[in-house]
């Protein structure tokens, strides 16, 4: 038996070290590509802890938390990746500014849904678990300002 846990934990190493040490651009990729998969349901943005900073991932997992109680809609009611309920993207493109020093990124992201020009502005931090979204911001609105989390 622990033979078998010792194996788990050895082949485990290579996905942790890769998400440690993963690229800000290919975070992003990773998030986004999949959207242009015809029949793609949508990132599982309610997992919170596995795309956001600890304080928004709480915020978002409480008022989801909290909606389900009183059987509403949560505060964030569509996909904050694209920001739509709906989608049908073909193409997304990236622009990607690293702040090693400070273990910070900033992307924006653009691509057409739905014949609308979408322009997202992701704000990144390296974690021990890799890179997590602080910000998401879109014209008008903020994840962080959402949850009142400025």
């Amino acid at each position: 038996m622990r033979r078998r846990l010792l194996l788990a934990g050895l082949a485990a190493l290579p996905m942790a070290a890769r998400a440690q040490s993963q690229a800000p651009l290919a975070f992003l990729q990773e998030l986004y590509e999949p959207y242009k998969t015809q029949g793609f349901k949508g990132q599982p943005y309610w997992e919170a802890k596995r795309f956001f900073v600890a304080d928004l991932a709480q915020a978002i997992e409480r008022d989801f938390a909290e909606a389900k109680k009183r059987n509403e809609v949560p505060k964030l009611d569509g996909d904050p990746f694209i920001n739509a309920q709906d989608w049908d993207i073909r193409a997304v493109n990236y622009a990607v500014t690293e702040m090693r020093s400070a273990n910070r990124a900033a992307g924006a992201i653009a691509f057409d849904n739905i014949g609308t020009a979408t322009l997202v502005a992701v704000f990144l931090v390296q974690t021990p678990q890799g890179w997590r979204i602080d910000d998401i911001v879109t014209r008008g609105s903020s994840l962080r300002a959402l949850y009142d989390l400025r």
